[in-house]
């Protein structure tokens, strides 16, 4: 098959915060499309600055520059019921294996996760969450570890919340939904998660005999991701022109890249789009070679992606805009605690 050519959308999402209609609704139709079309967007001018991204990044890198013995200070607590603190390589197995909610079956979601863990991986993480969300606690290293990160890391996450807040207000606008705060309703910003994310550096030909992985294809499960990426690359999503075949999502200085999860998808109707997306082999590699079929080191990568997800007592059911006599809808209502202990039961090693 020859290379796809199917570009991501890119909107300029600075007049959206202006009281022109007009430039609103155009934004708000040309995210939208992009978001049923593709299910990924490139968004500038999206009103978190240069300044105060390059300082997350910063903190990111110290923290994962850290021994080890200091990273586990804040382990991620057992299983899957809690996603905060540390994650070391392999203890996080992303999929898209859904288990079925309710259907008891523990022992089969465990061994779908020890088979999935087969592949070694190749990442680590940072979970934050909102302070005040109890049934979620933050793990923080101890302020003399890393002083100024609890503090800089709890202004930031609801810096991108409110960026959140204008997105999901530009959908229900495209949407035909007459309140543009119709999702804010459902988003107090309690169930959002900050993760920091450090990809160690690789022999690209492990990658390529898949030995290990960087982030299998997957789809998110919440409402909007929000991803701010370095310049290294490697994000893949995929084309949906040619199922099975992914194109790149090339960094682009100062745009963060916004794509639909599950629930939003969902509660659409499937009118917007979850696409899957991995991680895999950048387009160059630490020694520049871009063919990336040599045994060149493949250099570190740094994400910070920002998933916003309803709260835990929100109930998903399908949008009257979306539904209708030709397109009943395809989704059973569904209390988002529920679909997310569903889809969290492989993923963590308990």
């Amino acid at each position: 098959m020859p290379k796809s050519q199917a570009p991501i959308p890119v909107v300029d999402f600075g007049a959206f915060s202006t009281s022109d209609p007009a430039a609103r609704s155009r934004i708000a139709a040309e995210l939208t499309s992009a978001c049923r079309h593709v299910g990924f967007v490139y968004v500038r001018n999206h009103g978190i600055p240069a300044a105060l991204l390059e300082e997350a990044f910063s903190w990111s890198q110290r923290l994962f520059d850290l021994p080890r013995e200091q990273k586990m200070l804040a382990p991620h607590p057992p299983g899957p019921d809690v996603h905060r603190g540390y994650s070391w390589p392999g203890l996080e197995k992303v999929s898209q294996y859904i288990h079925a909610a309710g259907d008891g079956n523990d022992a089969e979601a465990q061994r779908v996760g020890k088979e999935l863990r087969k592949v070694e991986d190749c990442k680590e993480s940072y979970e934050i969450g909102s302070e005040t969300f109890a049934r979620q606690p933050n793990v923080w290293l101890p302020e003399n570890v890393l002083p100024g990160f609890r503090t800089f890391m709890t202004s930031f996450y609801w810096r991108c919340f409110e960026t959140g807040q204008q997105l999901l207000r530009a959908l229900a606008i495209g949407l035909g939904i007459d309140d543009e705060d119709f999702f804010l309703k459902f988003h107090s910003g309690e169930n959002a998660q900050l993760r920091l994310l450090h990809y160690p550096p690789i022999e690209t030909e492990r990658l390529e005999s898949n030995a290990v992985a960087r982030m299998p294809a997957h789809s998110d499960w919440g409402t909007i991701t929000m991803l701010f990426q370095d310049e290294c690359g490697g994000l893949q999503v995929e084309d949906p022109n040619h199922p099975g075949h992914f194109v790149d999502v090339i960094p682009l200085e100062g745009t963060l890249v916004m794509n639909v999860g599950d629930l939003l998808m969902r509660w659409s109707n499937d009118y917007l789009r979850s696409t899957l997306h991995r991680v895999t082999v950048p387009r160059k590699t630490a020694s520049g070679i871009e063919d990336g079929k040599s045994h060149a080191m493949m250099r570190a990568r740094y994400s910070i992606p920002y998933f916003v997800s309803p709260d835990s007592a929100a109930v998903i059911e399908c949008l009257p805009q979306c539904a209708g006599e030709p397109h009943p809808p395809r989704y059973e209502p569904i209390v988002q605690d529920d679909y997310q202990r569903m889809r969290a039961k492989t993923q963590y090693a308990s």
